[in-house]
């Protein structure tokens, strides 16, 4: 491959990539909450509200704080089709309807795969944490989401 094209290829490598780079530094921030038999759960979590956050979610990290995660609002409920496509960290999927209340939880997903992960009704959001968290915290279905999203927030 001659040099100009080799610079070509890589050019257009890091324009495909870049945006989505960008997308990881500059998500939103905020609290969140879960409220469990266990008593309430804090978290600091990104939001991924556009198409293109909600696609990229947690690829390509290497790690996540142990009371972090990602929050997807889908604004409308639909039914998600999640997978771990360049996803390099075990998750646990926790599926929350409109009024915050947890419908199904994918415990432990596996780093890379390309199954589909869904719960099989509409929701409006999916929160990711580290593999194993949910199970550690003691949360389940049927706890409670605290956050702007659902409109159960404390403030």
């Amino acid at each position: 491959m001659s040099i100009r094209l080799t610079k070509f290829v890589a050019a257009a490598v890091c324009a495909a990539f870049l945006p989505l780079l960008a997308i990881a530094q500059t998500l939103e921030t905020s609290s969140l909450s879960i409220e469990s038999d266990d008593g309430a759960h804090a978290f600091t979590v990104e939001l991924a509200d556009e198409p293109n956050e909600i696609s990229y979610g947690l690829m390509n990290r290497e790690s996540m704080a142990p009371d972090a995660g990602m929050l997807f609002d889908f604004g409308n409920p639909r039914e998600p089709a999640m997978w771990m496509k360049n996803t390099l960290i075990p998750l646990d999927m926790l599926f929350i309807t409109s009024d915050g209340t947890i419908q199904m939880i994918a415990r432990n997903t596996v780093p890379g795969s390309l199954r589909t992960i869904s719960p099989g009704m509409p929701v409006k959001g999916v929160l990711e944490l580290n593999g194993g968290r949910a199970a550690e915290l003691g949360i389940e279905p049927g706890d409670v989401v605290k956050h702007p999203v659902f409109g159960t927030d404390d403030n």
